[in-house]
């Protein structure tokens, strides 16, 4: 009935079969992503960075402590002596939660009164600090058990855990999810856009062109970003306007900062397409090196789940990766108000990987065809 369908059939899977490249592409790909992200990802928040203020420093505080600890959703990193080193821990990002003890602790359990330990958590990260919360009033709920059961005749609670949530004080989706965007947005746009960018030019035969003029490899390749950082720009301005207006989303930092760090991060990413496009040499190639990078840094990034729940190699790979370190800067600045004293390391990574990237690109260019 078709004469033609079945040479046409045979000749699409040589021409498959020659491409090995794209072949490989299509099945390894699928494959690697599910055993990293199958093992990657998990939504059970554990071991969050926690910071203590123990006014107290009794037996009484210090088993507090290590109530909290035993649950295994909180990680002490370090011990504090006052309110500005706990603030100060919180902006660098260093803690996501916070135990204070009063120095009245004991002496409020021996009297039968109430005693209160205060929680702060980094509510910038709604899954993060819901699992905080969680444990912080099992914990103070299996205390009152312990308490009331050796002293039955005992009347008020022993113990309440007063949680006080920051950054975020509503929990609310949006704030967490809209400054995020900003990054996943960027990096989309800005590694596909440049990733066909050299791969384009070859097949369209203008590379050609530009190999018999005068222009030196460096000069090329950041002729090819340059134009596009305007339109990173652009895109940003666009998400942190409806973010403001639309979702009620914080501004609490210096947007001057947050656009001079975004030139390096956009910078980044575009060198990034750019050494891609280096290592294709069709357009589909490059289209398909760019979404095997998609996925690892929307979920292994921090953007959708938290970091902190992921395996330590997983935790490593996120590390990799710039969207991670731009995430920081951009939920910082944005939530917290933290400027280039708690940011500088973010900002060092990130001026590494757009000097790495845009070396590493012309080192694989070549003003040749072959």
């Amino acid at each position: 009935m078709m004469p033609r369908f079945w040479p046409m059939f045979r000749k699409e899977f040589i021409q498959m079969r020659r491409d090995r490249l794209t072949l490989a592409l299509m099945i390894g790909v699928p494959v690697i992503q599910l055993l990293m992200f199958g093992y990657a990802i998990q939504t059970d928040v554990r071991n969050l960075p926690t910071v203590v203020l123990d006014e107290s420093r009794t037996p009484e505080s210090r088993h507090l402590i290590h109530a909290f600890e035993n649950t295994g959703n909180f990680r002490i990193v370090a011990q504090v002596d006052g309110r500005p080193a706990l603030d100060a821990a919180f902006a660098r990002g260093d803690a996501q939660a916070g135990i204070v003890v009063p120095a009245d602790y004991p002496r409020d359990l021996l009297r039968g009164t109430t005693a209160t330990v205060q929680i702060i958590v980094d509510a910038s990260d709604p899954m993060s600090s819901q699992a905080a919360l969680a444990a912080a009033a099992g914990v103070a709920q299996i205390r009152n058990l312990a308490i009331l059961s050796a002293a039955a005749g005992r009347a008020t609670l022993p113990l309440e855990a007063r949680v006080r949530p920051r950054y975020n004080p509503g929990l609310r989706t949006a704030v967490y999810i809209v400054p995020g965007l900003v990054g996943v947005v960027l990096t989309m746009t800005m590694v596909i856009i440049t990733a066909i960018a050299i791969a384009r030019e070859r097949e369209r035969g203008t590379l050609e062109q530009l190999i018999v003029t005068p222009i030196t490899k460096t000069e090329l390749m950041l002729g090819k970003i340059a134009p596009y950082v305007g339109v990173g720009l652009v895109q940003m301005t666009a998400v942190l306007v409806l973010g403001r207006f639309v979702f009620a989303v914080p501004l609490t930092g210096s947007i001057w900062l947050l656009y001079g760090i975004s030139i390096v991060f956009v910078v980044a990413n575009l060198s990034l397409g750019l050494f891609i496009s280096t290592l294709a040499q069709t357009q589909q190639q490059a289209m398909q090196m760019s979404f095997f990078l998609m996925l690892p840094s929307i979920l292994l990034s921090g953007f959708m789940f938290p970091r902190q729940a992921m395996p330590l190699f997983f935790q490593w790979v996120g590390l990799a990766l710039p969207l991670t370190h731009f995430l920081k800067v951009l939920r910082g600045i944005l939530l917290k108000g933290v400027g280039l004293e708690a940011l500088w390391p973010e900002v060092l990574v990130l001026t590494g990987f757009a000097v790495g990237l845009i070396g590493l690109a012309v080192s694989r260019f070549h003003k040749t065809l072959d």
